[in-house]
């Protein structure tokens, strides 16, 4: 059986499970089991070996105990003490909850590793206040989905622990890698954030008196746990203290240690709930990975990424047209596919490419990291803009007046860093 004739029947079948409205997990392992059958090559314990082996893997205990650090803090009040904090640091500065949104999503963004954490936590609390104080709810919504797509390109970032597991590449390389590209993107939001609220003079109108908000020492003094878990985290990663596995173990009891015993946010009775709730996040997230792996590696033995490989190489392996390609490709799978399933499906397919072309896999990391952070904030996925527009009590599509001209900025930034490879390049060479 040719390898096209392969590539057709696997995406065929996987179509007919979508279209059946298959969950995605299980049209992924159905489809490759079904190609495992005809072809008759593959031994059917190879299904087991590999549905057991691509989740019995030490990095990937980072991704349950960093969800679990994510809801702690969310429930805790570290998103709160942050909020409280740049609110006396920004807010004589013009589009200042803005600013605020943006720099407490990107340090919120260093402690949980992700974007939809990240949004309901600083979302959470930022939309109504920019709401009550004169921001269009649309526009709220739509600065705040955005900063939360921060949460997989900052480190801790699961994308990232997920892609250096599929891609054999060091996780805690892509950590120090994603963290100039990070602020890249939290300055260009800055930017827009001004633009936008000059025009709409957003800021003139309904301000409230700032006679009950804390002053800077005083928020200082209130975040000072919040501002130190980015710290202890990151800190224990690159000071080679601990591994990222161990640090989000250390994360977890952090937040848990802060939310009940210091900030006495979380009751010891809604524990059980929150860690349910965690659980059920993480077993989801690691059915996923154990049924695209299998799909995955399915593929890799019939060489079908080989074959596509092949064919983007030759129509140019110029590494300038081959990234634009891929950008284009990944920004269209980030429109419809949630993030952690691209990053598992595609990251075997995308990675002999660049390879092929002389391409950083650290880099193409941080490329494909931000491609599929444009998704969360792209319709019409958007995971992000979802949990924002229910936070605004808004329909879906009221955001698109703001979200077009935030995503174009996004754009721009996203060929700054696929084609200066420095950004990404420049921390990791250092730290070596």
């Amino acid at each position: 059986m040719s390898t096209l004739s392969i590539a057709l029947i696997i995406i065929g079948v996987l179509l007919v499970c979508i279209f059946l409205n298959v969950p995605l997990a299980f049209s992924l392992f159905i489809s490759a089991l079904v190609l495992v059958l005809i072809d008759g090559t593959i031994p059917l314990s190879f299904v087991t070996q590999t549905l057991f082996g691509s989740t019995d893997s030490f990095p990937l205990l980072a991704i349950p105990f960093f969800i679990l650090a994510g809801d702690l803090m969310s429930s805790g009040g570290i998103a709160r003490k942050l909020v409280e904090f740049l609110n006396g640091m920004f807010d004589s500065i013009k589009g200042s909850l803005g600013i605020i949104t943006i720099f407490a999503s990107l340090i919120f963004a260093a402690i949980s590793g992700s974007g939809a954490a990240t949004v309901a936590a600083i979302g959470g609390i930022m939309i109504p206040y920019m709401i009550k104080n004169g921001y269009a709810p649309s526009y709220a919504a739509s600065l705040s989905a955005s900063a939360g797509a921060l949460g997989p390109i900052i480190p801790p970032s699961i994308v990232f622990i997920l892609y250096g597991v599929m891609a054999n590449v060091s996780i805690s390389e892509l950590f120090i890698a994603g963290i100039l590209p990070g602020f890249v993107i939290a300055i260009a939001l800055v930017v827009v954030n001004y633009l936008v609220v000059k025009k709409e003079k957003f800021s003139e109108v309904a301000k409230e008196s700032t006679s009950d908000k804390p002053s800077f020492w005083k928020g200082l003094n209130g975040a000072k746990y919040s501002l130190f878990a980015p710290v202890l985290i990151l800190g224990g990663i690159y000071g080679g203290i601990v591994t990222p596995t161990e640090a989000a173990v250390l994360a977890a009891v952090y937040s848990l240690i802060i939310g009940v015993f210091v900030h006495k946010e979380i009751k010891i009775k809604e524990l059980p709930e929150v860690f349910m709730k965690s659980a059920l996040t993480s077993g989801t997230i690691l059915i996923f990975i154990g049924t695209a792996s299998f799909f995955g590696r399915v593929l890799s033995m019939k060489q079908i990424p080989q074959l596509i490989a092949d064919s983007i190489t030759g129509i140019t392996d110029n590494p300038i047209f081959v990234l634009l390609l891929i950008n284009i490709f990944l920004l269209i799978v980030g429109m419809f596919m949630e993030t952690i399933a691209a990053v598992v499906i595609f990251v075997p397919l995308l990675l002999p490419i660049i390879l092929q072309v002389g391409i950083d896999p650290v880099h193409f990391g941080v490329i494909m990291s931000v491609n599929l952070s444009l998704g969360l904030v792209t319709p019409p996925l958007g995971m992000n803009l979802f949990i924002a527009s229910k936070v605004a009590n808004i329909p879906f599509e009221k955001t698109f007046k703001y979200i077009f001209t935030i995503i174009g900025a996004l754009l721009i930034v996203l060929l700054i860093i696929s084609y200066v490879p420095q950004l990404s390049l420049f921390l990791p060479q250092l730290m070596k």
